[in-house]
């Protein structure tokens, strides 16, 4: 063998198979288990060693639920031959099964649904999964599956939520209710809205109850969970409702583009976001409206796609491109950027770690998309630290 021939050299993955890459990793142990009803029987656990003891099986919802709330628009692409294709459908057939077993009493992975409050957060994100993905989702399923799931999320109504971003879970559950037709609380979502209007503190942000915390809650819930319940109360900014004219949905939205413009700024040049706040382990979860705006074309004119595109892949990349983020048996590990179980907070299982799936929702946007074919430009924190021009930043005020 002649040793001092070159070796072939080895291809780089385009942006986008980066993307689906790093999503596959962190959904095939969940959905490929799940499937067969062995999630349960499978999973490595991890709790967080400030754990407040808790029934540990709040883990399997919170895994779920949060995969597949990020997981959700890229699944319900249709079906292609490319190698992305098969993949994508290979995980929605998990998905689909993973669905039935997750509201099936004789199932293993039947999950703990009438149990513990923390039920009502995690029902919120698979109601949130079948908003984003409805049509390749949630009407395939057969009918006694939707009746089940129908069932569960209206026995969470024994859950009194705290005055907090929860309130907003009672929120997403109902609207998922009033989107099938079946039975709603319509006040549920109102007050809950109403709500969350009262605590806008100014330019893009939102405090999470009665007092300001600096933390990523806006990304993790209060941005994406106001607008989507809102979206549906006001048929996507068509109506108004009597009892909550002071939630506006255009206003909402031009709120959500300001704060992706601070989450875009908050990029470093290495691809690095400032570390603070709760639930730092979340990781790419932090990205969620940015993200989501890019999914739903809402960006503003300040960030082009290419930018936007560009600067949310420094960090995928900065962040699991070492691939030291998983545990032994491939599922997400206790920390930010590798294993860091110190930093979890008394909540948090290595189950509520899969909302890093959120950034990953302009997966959803076909491949032909501008978002994934215009051209890469540096980002806001980029261009600034190289010395190039840069656009200055300014409050937004209503």
């Amino acid at each position: 063998m002649d040793l001092s021939a070159k070796k072939k050299p080895v291809k780089e993955p385009t942006e986008r198979e980066l993307w689906t890459g790093v999503l596959y990793q962190m959904a095939a142990p969940v959905l490929s288990n799940m499937s067969e009803g062995k999630l349960q029987q499978n999973m490595l656990v991890e709790l967080s060693p400030t754990w407040d003891g808790r029934n540990k099986k709040v883990t399997y919802m919170e895994c779920f639920g949060r995969l597949m709330a990020g997981l959700a628009p890229w699944i319900s692409l249709p079906d292609d031959d490319t190698a992305e294709g098969v993949q994508r459908k290979q995980v929605r057939e998990w998905a689909l099964k993973s669905y039935a077993q997750a509201v099936d009493p004789e199932s293993p992975d039947y999950l703990l649904w009438r149990k513990e409050g923390q039920t009502l957060v995690d029902a919120a994100y698979i109601a949130e999964s079948f908003l984003r993905g409805y049509d390749a989702l949630w009407l395939p399923l057969d009918d006694l599956t939707k009746k089940r799931y129908i069932e569960e999320f209206t026995q969470l109504r024994r859950v009194d939520p705290p005055y907090t971003n929860w309130l907003l879970f009672s929120a997403m559950v109902e609207s998922f209710l009033r989107k099938t037709g079946a039975p709603s609380d319509t006040y549920r979502i109102a007050s809950a809205l109403r709500k969350v209007e009262e605590w806008y503190v100014g330019d893009g942000w939102y405090s999470d109850g009665p007092g300001f915390a600096f933390d990523y809650y806006n990304s993790f819930v209060l941005h994406p969970m106001y607008m989507e319940p809102l979206e549906i109360m006001t048929q996507g900014g068509k109506n108004k409702v009597w009892n909550m004219s002071e939630c506006n949905y255009g206003r909402a939205l031009k709120r959500m583009q300001r704060f992706g413009m601070i989450l875009e700024r908050f990029i470093s040049p290495e691809g690095t976001l400032p570390v603070f706040g709760r639930s730092i382990t979340y990781r790419t979860g932090t990205l969620q409206p940015l993200a989501m705006l890019a999914w739903r074309e809402w960006l503003p004119k300040e960030l082009p796609n290419g930018q936007v595109r560009a600067a949310m892949t420094a960090v995928i990349k900065r962040m699991f491109g070492d691939n030291r983020n998983f545990n032994e048996k491939g599922f997400l590990t206790l920390g930010f950027n590798g294993k860091q179980p110190n930093i979890s907070d008394w909540y948090t299982n290595n189950g509520s770690l899969y909302m890093a799936s959120l950034a990953f929702l302009p997966l959803g946007l076909p491949a032909d998309h501008p978002f994934w074919t215009d051209p890469a430009q540096s980002w806001t924190s980029k261009k600034a630290w190289e010395g190039e021009d840069f656009p200055k930043d300014h409050a937004y005020y209503e």
